[in-house]
C-alpha cells in the first residue's frame, strides 16, 4: 500500500508520524508486531485531516490512546494507526464540568475532579486508559461507569466531518456505546460531575486504588479484564471453578492472583495469549455450559 500522500500530509500539517512502528510499545500487553504507518494526533484537526485522507485513499485505521483493552497480533497492522498522543491530552474543568481530550489519561481526569472538590468520578481512578478508550466502551468499575458521568463528546466521523453528540444519543450499556465498532474518533468528552468533600472524594479514590493493588496483578502486562461478565455470572470465577487459576500456554498465563486477568507473564506472543483464551472459552463452556466473551478488542 502507498502511504506517500499520507506522509506528505503529516509533513504539511506538522504531525510526527514513524513507519513500521512495532504496536508492543503502545499497548499495556506490550505485545504485538509493527503497524505501517502511526500518526501522533496532537489535535482535533489532526485527527480529521488523517480520517479524511484515509478515506479518500482507502487506507485502512485504527485509533489507539493508552493501548489499555488492544491485543495486537503479531502480524500487527496493515495500515494507519492514529496514536491520540500527549499533546492531545488538556483537561478543561468549569462549573462542576470536565471537558478533556480523548487522549488524557483517566487518572489525570481524576486527579482534576479531587483538586476542584467534584464527586462521581472515583470509580475510574487506577483505570489504565485514556478519556477517549473509556467512552469508546463505557468503561466502568466498582459501581460506577462512564454513562453516569458523560454529558456529552466531539468527535470525527468516518466522512472526517465534525461532529457532537449528547449522552442520551450514545447507546452507552455495558462495554458498548454507539462508536463501538465505527470507525468514529472521539476527540473530547464532557462530564458532568456533582460538589463533593475533597477528603471524602481522596479517601474513597484511595481505597479503591488499594482494591486494585491487593486484588489485580498490576506487576505484569494485561489487557485488564480479559472477558465481558457473562449475565448471572462472573468471569473470574467461573474460570477458577474450572481449575485455570495459574494455567499456562507459552509466555501467558491466568493470573494466580485474579483469574479473570490473562496476563503477558513471560514474554508472551500473540498466538500463546489467543490460545489460552481459546482454551478458557471452550473449558468453561464444556464445563459450566456459560459462553465468554473477550473484553479486549483484537487487532489482527
Amino acid at each position: 500500500m502507498d502511504y506517500s500522500s499520507l506522509e506528505k500530509l503529516c509533513c504539511d500539517i506538522g504531525a510526527k508520524y514513524s513507519l513500521n512502528e512495532p504496536l508492543g510499545f503502545h499497548t499495556s500487553m506490550k505485545v504485538g508486531g509493527e503497524c505501517d504507518i502511526l500518526v501522533h494526533a496532537g489535535s482535533e484537526y489532526v485527527v480529521r485531516e488523517v480520517v479524511s485522507l484515509c478515506k479518500k485513499e482507502n487506507i485502512p485505521y485504527f485509533v489507539l490512546g493508552k493501548g489499555s483493552n488492544v491485543l495486537v497480533s503479531g502480524k500487527g497492522y496493515r495500515g494507519c494507526i492514529i496514536l491520540l498522543s500527549q499533546d492531545f491530552s488538556a483537561v478543561d474543568v468549569c462549573d462542576g464540568k470536565i471537558t478533556a481530550q480523548a487522549g488524557a489519561s483517566l487518572k489525570s481526569v481524576c486527579m482534576a475532579a479531587l483538586e476542584n472538590g467534584l464527586t462521581g468520578l472515583e470509580f475510574a481512578y487506577g483505570i489504565p486508559g485514556s478519556v477517549g478508550g473509556a467512552l469508546y466502551m463505557n468503561a466502568g468499575a466498582y459501581g460506577g461507569e462512564m454513562k453516569d458521568i458523560v454529558k456529552s463528546c466531539r468527535y470525527v466521523d468516518e466522512n472526517g466531518e465534525y461532529q457532537e453528540m449528547n449522552a442520551d444519543e450514545m447507546q452507552l450499556s455495558y462495554r458498548h456505546s454507539y462508536f463501538s465498532g465505527k470507525k468514529c474518533v472521539i476527540t473530547s468528552v464532557t462530564m458532568e460531575l456533582q460538589k463533593g468533600d475533597k477528603t471524602e472524594i481522596k479517601a474513597k479514590m484511595d481505597e479503591l486504588m488499594q482494591k486494585r493493588r491487593d486484588k489485580q496483578p498490576l506487576e505484569f502486562p494485561s489487557c485488564g479484564s480479559t472477558f465481558k461478565r457473562p449475565e448471572g455470572y462472573f468471569a473470574a470465577a467461573l474460570i477458577e471453578e474450572c481449575g485455570l487459576k495459574g494455567y499456562t500456554v507459552g509466555g501467558a498465563q491466568v493470573s494466580e492472583k485474579h483469574s479473570g486477568f490473562v496476563i503477558n507473564r513471560n514474554n508472551a506472543s500473540f498466538d500463546d495469549i489467543m490460545a489460552l483464551v481459546e482454551h478458557i472459552k471452550r473449558t468453561v463452556k464444556e464445563q459450566k455450559g456459560v459462553e465468554l466473551e473477550c473484553e479486549m478488542l483484537i487487532l489482527e
